[in-house]
Formats: structure tokens, C-alpha cells, sequence
């Protein structure tokens, strides 16, 4: 099994696969997602990473995880995040069960497909009304962003979400 991000794959999903397995934040639970495609091939190929139907599943297999001592990360679209709101709101918030969220942000720029428009607009404030801590991916420094957070799962017991905009990976419309 590869530890090592693919010469492939895009920098940025290169140094996000590279931090999370420092960081040790798996298993890996997502769903298929475009712009989070090449960080999930990575996975796929050197982590232990499994695919999901339903992102409110992929929550509830983290929790269980997390509950047994590890932190466990979910990979998903924002609208899948939609999905997954009462799962969240009554099972991983008010547990203080440690989950990371990577969730990317179809909807915004420049991904302007008016199907995705709705989930663009409403995920921060979603979050925000959920209490839920959060913040946007920094593939420049993501090892120490990804450190801060993995302190924040394993010594605060709480979850968080990094948001990934559309372009970060190498996404285009």
C-alpha cells in the first residue's frame, strides 16, 4: 500500500492526503464527489478509505469509529452535507463525538451550476447554526492546519469541517 501522495495527483490533494496521514485522521468514509476526486484516488489507493452510498451513513460509521477512541474523517459534496445535517445536529454535536468533515463547496466559484447554487449559499450558515467549527481548506500550509484540527478532535473531542473550494484540487467547469 502506497504512503506517499501519487506524482500524479494534483499538489494541493497531494499535501492534504500527505497531512491526513500524518495526522493518522482515519479511516476515511466519502462519497463520490468531482472535486474532491483526486484526494479520494489517493485515499483509495493508500488509505483506508471506504466508499459510502449516503453521506449520513458515512457520518454514522465515523461516529461509531470515533467512539471507540479514534478520530474518523467523512469526504463529501455539500450537498451531501445537506443530507447529513440531523445526523450531525443529533448524534455528533450534542455527543461531542470527533469527526472530521471535508466537504467540498459546489455552488460557489467557479462552480456556478444552478443546481448547486442552493447548497453554496446555505452550507457556512448551516454550520454556523449548528455550532459546528469550521474553515476553508489551506493547501499552503495544510500540515500545520491539519495538525491544529486533529488537536481539536483528539484533545477537545469535537468535530470539524474544512471546506474545500471548487478550484483547490484542480476542479474546472
Amino acid at each position: 500500500m502506497p504512503t506517499s501522495a501519487d506524482a500524479s495527483a494534483p499538489a494541493a490533494a497531494g499535501a492534504a492526503f500527505e497531512a491526513l496521514l500524518a495526522q493518522d485522521l482515519g479511516p476515511y468514509f466519502g462519497t463520490p464527489c468531482g472535486i474532491l476526486s483526486p484526494l479520494l484516488g489517493l485515499l483509495e489507493a493508500g488509505a483506508d478509505y471506504r466508499v459510502v452510498a449516503r453521506e449520513d451513513n458515512a457520518v454514522g460509521l465515523a461516529a461509531g469509529v470515533a467512539l471507540s477512541g479514534r478520530p474518523a474523517t467523512v469526504l463529501m459534496q455539500n450537498s451531501g452535507f445537506g443530507q447529513c445535517v440531523n445526523a450531525l445536529a443529533s448524534l455528533v454535536l450534542p455527543y461531542q463525538i470527533p469527526i472530521l468533515l471535508i466537504v467540498s463547496m459546489r455552488g460557489t466559484a467557479p462552480d456556478t451550476t444552478t443546481e448547486n447554487l442552493g447548497m453554496g449559499r446555505l452550507t457556512e450558515p448551516i454550520l454556523r447554526g449548528l455550532g459546528l467549527e469550521h474553515e476553508y481548506l489551506a493547501t499552503s500550509d495544510v500540515a500545520e492546519q491539519l495538525a491544529r484540527v486533529a488537536k481539536v478532535l483528539r484533545t477537545e473531542r469535537r468535530p470539524y469541517a474544512l471546506l474545500v473550494r471548487p478550484d483547490e484540487f484542480g476542479w474546472s467547469a
